[in-house]
């Protein structure tokens, strides 16, 4: 069995991307060509859900919009851990139980930290 591959086996890779450059290519000439080109100043205005657009976009607003999105994020992976686990659990054991236990314990520490840097209280 050889295990060097020659450079004749990457064609159909080739192959494969050309093929969709290539469509990417003509459906985006197309649809300039044949498009419509009337632009009016409704069409080149923004638009966010049929609302009329006040002041600016760029005004900053508080970190802890983020905070609570990262936040969100980091204790809904635990979610993604958790379930293979939950239906794996017989075969784990005792020992995946402690394992479990230990990154949960881990998590709530982390939780802890949030609470004691109030990190989730909007008042401040």
């Amino acid at each position: 069995m050889d295990v060097h591959s020659a450079p004749v086996d990457y064609v159909p890779i080739l192959f494969q991307m050309f093929v969709a450059l290539g469509f990417v290519a003509l459906t985006m000439s197309i649809t300039h060509l044949i498009g419509p080109k009337r632009k009016t100043a409704d069409k080149l205005s923004p638009f966010e859900s049929g609302i009329e657009v006040i002041g600016n976009a760029r005004a900053p607003f508080s970190i802890k919009y983020f905070m609570v999105a990262i936040l969100f994020v980091l204790f809904d992976i635990e979610v993604i851990f958790m379930y293979p686990w939950a239906v794996n659990f017989r075969e784990f054991g005792v020992q995946g139980l402690i394992e479990m236990f230990i990154f949960m314990g881990t998590l709530l520490l982390g939780f802890i930290y949030v609470i004691k840097k109030k990190a989730l209280e909007w008042d401040k």
